[in-house]
């Protein structure tokens, strides 16, 4: 029997005068359902120093996080180490290869998206989107980066906002945490 496709989810990491914002929205869609309005899917982890985000299958996403939790533990203050860390887990774990999800990571100085193909990308730009939405907030997010003035939360909710009205799978329930 064929799973029903999951699919929820706009991320989205912004960059702007020394401050990292990550928002996400609330929708969880299995098929054409809507399941769930206000899940929580950007977290802060190590004390409130690197923000997550996910996308994709919620079990995996979930699986991914306590994950990197633990390599964040492994190597305190070095998140680019602990993604890296996880990627070639991700990668190498039969089990783990079979994870549905990406997860976005931020601390103070790096933003780093992380996939099970081992890849580990930091955006040139500091724009970074992921899920069903991620490349309309990211567009929509450099456009107000070059043409307003608005602080890197406020361009993750109105990038996110944007996002939702033409994604079906994301919605304008939005949650935004700062560094």
């Amino acid at each position: 029997m064929k799973r029903p496709r999951i699919r929820s989810t706009t991320i989205l990491t912004v960059r702007r005068d020394g401050v990292v914002a990550m928002g996400g929205d609330g929708q969880v869609s299995m098929g054409d359902t809507v399941m769930k309005a206000d899940a929580r899917k950007v977290r802060p982890l190590a004390d409130g120093r690197v923000l997550t985000g996910f996308a994709g299958s919620a079990a995996d996403a979930f699986a991914l996080l306590e994950r990197f939790e633990a390599k964040l533990k492994d190597y305190p203050g070095n998140m680019v180490r602990a993604a890296t860390e996880l990627a070639k887990d991700w990668r190498t774990d039969r089990a783990l290869r079979r994870l549905e999800a990406l997860i976005a990571v931020a601390s103070s100085t790096d933003t780093l998206l992380v996939s099970g193909t081992g890849d580990v990308i930091q955006p040139s730009d500091g724009v970074l989107g992921i899920g069903s939405g991620g490349n309309y907030a990211t567009a929509a997010a450099r456009a107000l980066l070059a043409h307003s003035t608005l602080s890197a939360e406020q361009v993750v909710r109105e990038s996110l906002k944007i996002a939702a009205d033409i994604c079906v799978y994301s919605n304008q329930n939005i949650l935004v945490e700062t560094l």
